[in-house]
């Protein structure tokens, strides 16, 4: 396959990863008895319910048309008093592991304290879809979970009434015990697993679930489950794996993505104190499985780096890429004035720009960024017994299971993989590219082979986030906005489509943002790799539309919050009528937007007088079902120099699982914003990225890290994931703050460019 339709493949490939992360089937209104089953046989005797998480399609139905659903989780209550829950999903530090326990722990009316959350292995025919994204985790299980524990809940009371010979009206349940409120009598859920596991598994449909108001444990502050292992250093992470006669391998690919080697100094290598082999791999040709390259199998880590360092190769490079954004930014800029076909248009936008009213006109740009989780890429493998066995910190195991039988030609049962915690994945490790060199690497090495990269692997091998150019125009009339128009100038990996995170987000533009609405959208050919970078497309969108709105208050001599509160109330499109009913906890929502606005103005003392040099910016940001505001307060010196004295992040995100782990997210996700805003940009140059490490990487440091307050609305709607939508606003509150306390406006990204520090 040519390497122009190889690189197309792969991107579409990626874009097929992200749709199936961000798809949530809709909540199911009853789920039927069979969704529950007891086992037995399990060690230690108990009470173990198994469960359906996650209906990410339609049931499947027997040969009798009647409904089947996998039952892929459970709970457990056993004779010692403890909890044991299976979370199928990977940690990747966004806390689901805790949250899932304290789900299941609320509606169970367990105590905390004995509650165990283990980590399932990969098997997708048992647990179906095991990868983490797209803030899906928590709305995907939210209603299995809550319906999980209040079944056994319900079974463990029905058991007590019936040895106590009394009924189930007269029984309670609270910190795993059932009390009998007449007499006081109490048996705890582990005296009564065995009893329990022999009564009939309730409908679920009559099993109640507790109202906000009832909750215990949910919403309050609760330690991550692995949070000690984590501090006392014990081994939960890729990198941590060790196994007896371990090797270690390094794996080098051409800078230039789509190169090949030539030739290389393997006879040099292979004679380096700690160096067992080294040899080249022609690889797939596929970016996400194995491009080829030379690995180096060393007896430790230091060796294989040492090797690397003294690594020759020479590459064929007639098929890699030669981009240069340099190149591709004044291309942009040609482009921009000349809308192409619009792919949207309401109304009639000439006229309304013809109208009298005021008409701003702006171009704002934005930087391709590295993910850079703080854990390099790794994975072990260990090829034994006609048995590919892995440990992975990947985002989509499962996904890497099917490439790797489907790679290597295995048997299904051949292939076993062992889900580790990651050190954070961002969407870089929704790519499995380093789980399938791993397993070719491991194919030729008589051990078992753990690969390890560097950071500078990390920065030449990712799967970047896209820059991206915008071209405005927009039109305010009675303070109100009337038209808006945007030309979306991006790169595409097959000229039919913009690249992963490079097209159109329809929260940061929808069609119906204005009564009149033109969208255009420009391609220009890539050959680096783009892929999902948290909250991808709102993450750069919501900066360019956050900002520009503002502009478009100041024309129209309109406060900002008072603009974008009439704003949000604009009539806005009718959803579908293609397919099941939207899912309204996750679709914009104005007065939840409104809510968040109104509460991030107070709590950040939006309109108070401010001494000269210092400014308030807010922005509203809505993204993968959260509805988030955020304000920000800076000073700028006389050099630029910007001290941000406090960020307010203010969510609707529904009810809040774990309050501290939500804050954690919300702060995470400000500080990356502020971080990424003011200094992350990767640049490309004849296909090769410049940047090496986080010398020239300049990631925010601690001292320059702000007071970030969070407040939530704890709403009614079911739950949305925090692990993306905290990202999205903080850039344009930024750029607003700046122009509220220096009059110059900022239209790019990152801000450095336009010569502010930080």
């Amino acid at each position: 396959m040519p390497v122009s339709e190889t690189f197309a493949k792969y991107d579409s490939e990626i874009q097929a990863i992200i749709a199936e992360v961000e798809t949530i089937a809709p909540p199911v209104a009853t789920i039927g008895r069979r969704s529950f089953l007891k086992l037995a046989g399990f060690a230690g005797g108990g009470l173990v319910l198994a469960f359906h998480l996650d209906t990410r399609s339609a049931r499947a139905e027997d040969a009798g048309g009647h409904e089947t659903t996998t039952l892929n989780s459970f709970v457990r209550v056993a004779p010692d008093n403890t909890v044991t829950v299976v979370s199928k999903g990977p940690e990747i530090g966004q806390g689901i592991k805790t949250a899932f326990g304290l789900i299941i722990a609320e509606e169970l009316d367990a105590d905390w304290k004995t509650v165990r959350v283990d980590q399932a292995l990969i098997n997708p025919k048992v647990y179906g879809y095991q990868g983490a994204g797209g803030s899906t985790s928590i709305p995907r299980g939210w209603d299995q979970l809550r319906q999980a524990g209040a079944t056994a809940r319900a079974m463990l009371i029905a058991a007590a009434a019936k040895r106590w010979k009394v009924p189930v009206s007269e029984c309670t349940a609270a910190s795993s015990v059932v009390i009998h409120t007449p007499s006081g009598r109490k048996l705890t859920y582990g005296a009564l697993a065995k009893d329990a596991s022999a009564e009939p598994v309730p409908d679920v449909a009559k099993v109640p679930l507790k109202t906000r108001a009832q909750y215990k444990l949910l919403g309050k502050r609760f330690t991550g489950v692995d949070n000690s292992k984590i501090v006392t250093g014990q081994p939960l992470f890729g990198i941590d794996v060790q196994m007896p006669g371990m090797l270690i391998a390094n794996y080098t690919k051409c800078p230039a993505s789509g190169g090949k080697v030539k030739s290389a100094n393997l006879d040099e290598i292979k004679k380096m104190p700690g160096i067992v082999d080294a040899f080249v791999l022609d690889g797939t040709g596929n970016p996400l499985e194995v491009m080829p390259g030379v690995a180096i199998i060393a007896k430790t880590t230091w060796d294989a780096f040492r090797a690397k360092a003294a690594l020759k190769v020479e590459w064929d490079e007639s098929g890699a890429s030669k981009d240069s954004l340099t190149q591709a930014a004044a291309k942009a800029k040609e482009l921009g004035p000349q809308m192409p076909a619009p792919e949207t248009n309401v109304g009639d936008i000439d006229a309304a720009f013809a109208s009298g009213a005021k008409v701003v006109e702006a171009s704002y740009d934005y930087a391709m960024v590295s993910h850079q989780q703080l854990e390099p890429q790794n994975s072990t493998a260990w090829w034994h017994d006609g048995i590919m066995e892995m440990w992975t910190p990947s985002q989509q195991s499962d996904r890497g299971l099917a490439m790797i039988i489907s790679m290597l030609k295995l048997p299904e049962d051949k292939v076993i993989i062992h889900q580790t915690r990651a050190g954070g994945g961002f969407g870089r490790r929704l790519m499995n590219d380093y789980l399938c060199e791993a397993a070719a690497i491991a194919m030729k090495v008589n051990a078992p082979v753990k690969l390890q990269w560097k950071r500078e692997d990390d920065f030449a091998y990712d799967f970047f986030r896209a820059g991206g150019y915008h071209f405005l125009k927009g039109a305010v009339k009675d303070g109100k906005l009337s038209a808006f128009q945007n030309h979306l100038v991006t790169f595409s990996a097959d000229g039919k489509r913009p690249v992963s995170g490079g097209g159109r987000s329809n929260n940061s533009f929808p069609t119906d943002m204005a009564p009149n609405v033109r969208y255009g959208v420009s391609m220009m050919p890539l050959q680096v790799p783009c892929g999902p970078w948290r909250a991808p497309t709102d993450n750069v969108q919501m900066f360019v539309v956050g900002s520009f709105l503002h502009e478009l208050s100041v024309a129209a001599e309109c406060d900002h919050v008072e603009f974008l509160m009439n704003w949000f109330t604009r009539p806005l499109a009718k959803p579908s009528t293609q397919g099941p009913p939207p899912d309204l906890s996750r679709t914009f929502n104005p007065t939840r937007a409104a809510g968040v606005l109104k509460l991030a103005a107070e709590k950040s003392g939006w309109g108070k007088k401010l001494p000269a040099g210092r400014g308030l910016g807010i922005a509203f940001g809505f993204s993968y079902g959260g509805h988030i505001a955020e304000a920000v307060e800076l000073s700028v010196d006389a050099n630029k120099h910007i001290t941000v004295h406090k960020i307010t992040v203010v969510g609707d995100i529904g009810p809040i699982i774990n309050m501290s782990s939500a804050e954690n997210q919300a702060q995470g996700g400000a500080i990356d914003g502020l971080s990424t805003a003011m200094g992350l940009e990767i640049a490309v140059e004849k296909g090769r990225v410049q940047q090496t490490n986080f010398g020239d990487y300049p990631i925010l440091r601690m001292s320059s890290a702000p007071k970030v307050e969070v407040h939530f609305i704890q709403s009614d709607f079911r739950p949305a994931g925090l692990g993306e939508p905290c990202v999205p606003p903080l850039a344009a509150a930024l750029g607003n703050a700046i122009f509220a306390a220096t009059g110059e406006r900022v239209r790019t990204m990152p801000i450095k460019r336009a010569g502010y520090t930080i």
